[in-house]
């Protein structure tokens, strides 16, 4: 067993004491910190958190559980092409947009 099935293992205990909605906090908190943390490493100069929230909002939940594991892991280089995976998405780059990140990114 890797340390990533023993960090899922313990996400998984950790969300199965909570309500769905709890869970759901939870997982969304702890892949905002990766998102937020590997943003800041990859992009300087851009607005963290309007980018880290893009992101968030429009991940799949499989993409934040991906994430939130990450979380107690370390980013690897599969947690960015999730996070541009995820920025790519019409929906996505729409809110960079609205929220004045987007012209960073160029």
């Amino acid at each position: 067993m890797g340390p990533k099935f023993l960090s899922l293992a313990a996400l998984a205990l950790l969300f199965g004491a909570c309500s769905p909605a709890s869970q759901d906090q939870l997982a969304r908190g702890a892949a905002k910190s990766v998102v937020a943390r590997t943003a800041a490493e990859r992009l300087p100069g851009v607005p963290v958190e309007p980018f880290t929230n893009c992101i968030i909002d429009n991940a799949s939940s499989q993409q934040i559980l991906v994430l939130a594991t990450d979380s107690v892991t370390g980013p690897t280089a599969s947690t960015w092409e999730i996070i541009t995976g995820i920025a790519r998405k019409p929906e996505t780059l729409q809110c960079l947009l609205t929220n004045g990140v987007g012209a960073l990114l160029r």
